[in-house]
């Protein structure tokens, strides 16, 4: 039977939350889910993990990359294997709320076909640092300005976009992946409701800001091919609002830059929701 939702997940030496993650998909209040896990040639015991999951649900599956592809490489290795409809994201050091698949099919169910939801940011020790809200909608120009779409709190369409792979680049591909989507789509819709718990890492790829950064400009310049002054103009967005995000709250909040949570989406998940099949 074909799953409604797809799941992928790459890891990479992730054996110490990758169980976590894995049990934060089984514990779904929707559960017509298939979740694609892709070791990217572990060297701990990651992949062990995730087959003796495997083993007791069929409704994982398990790829095993020889050779260390990096993260672009593991998602479009389970994005061209998914089956489902609806294709979402969720790193091996993150977790899902048990209604966070729920919650949002009822969103995709009402017409959109690219969604993503607030989340909550912890550190590696489970201490809660703060959380992430989001704006309603975002366009292709706000995105160019603020990344508002947490990797592990994406959803697209299938039937709308056909399958989108990230583009190859070793850091900010899902961003570059927004983009894309957002090229094909008047906006993509967000919930405000923390529905993903997100792990700061201090020794993550995404930690490092000065190079995330670097990053950021390679996808302006070399998958958007934007011009050198927009890139500057957007590159400028990017860095001027986390520094008011991060030192003046107050005004990025009265500038729409910083969205407080609103769990009054709570709500929508009450009772039965999803979308038609």
């Amino acid at each position: 039977m074909t799953p409604v939702v797809s799941v992928v997940t790459p890891v990479h030496n992730g054996a110490t939350f990758i169980g976590e993650t894995i049990a934060s998909v089984q514990s779904q209040t929707w559960g017509d889910w298939e979740l694609l896990v892709v070791d990217d040639a572990s060297e701990d015991d990651s992949a062990e993990i995730v087959e003796a999951f495997a083993s007791d649900d069929d409704r994982i599956r398990v790829f095993r990359l020889e050779r260390k592809g990096g993260a672009a490489v593991a998602r479009n290795t389970a994005i061209e294997a998914a089956r489902g409809r609806y294709i979402t994201f969720l790193d091996s050091d993150d977790a899902w709320l048990p209604e966070k698949l729920e919650c949002q099919l009822l969103l995709m169910g009402e017409g959109a076909v690219f969604s993503f939801t607030a989340m909550e940011r912890f550190d590696e020790q489970g201490n809660r640092l703060s959380a992430a809200g989001v704006p309603e909608r975002v366009t292709y120009g706000d995105l160019l300005k603020t990344n508002y779409i947490g990797c592990s709190t994406a959803m697209y369409d299938t039937q709308y976009f056909g399958k989108v792979a990230m583009p190859l680049i070793a850091r900010r591909q899902d961003y570059g992946l927004w983009l894309r989507l957002l090229k094909r789509v008047e906006f993509a819709h967000g919930l405000n409701e923390p529905l993903v718990r997100y792990t700061v890492r201090s020794g993550s790829v995404s930690s490092n800001k000065l190079t995330t950064s670097t990053y950021t400009w390679r996808v302006y310049r070399e998958f958007e091919k934007l011009s050198l002054a927009r890139s500057a103009w957007c590159f400028a967005h990017q860095t001027g609002r986390a520094m008011v995000r991060n030192r003046l709250p107050g005004l990025a909040r009265k500038l729409g830059w910083l969205h407080p949570v609103d769990g009054a989406s709570a709500g929508r998940c009450h009772g039965p929701c999803g979308p038609s099949q």
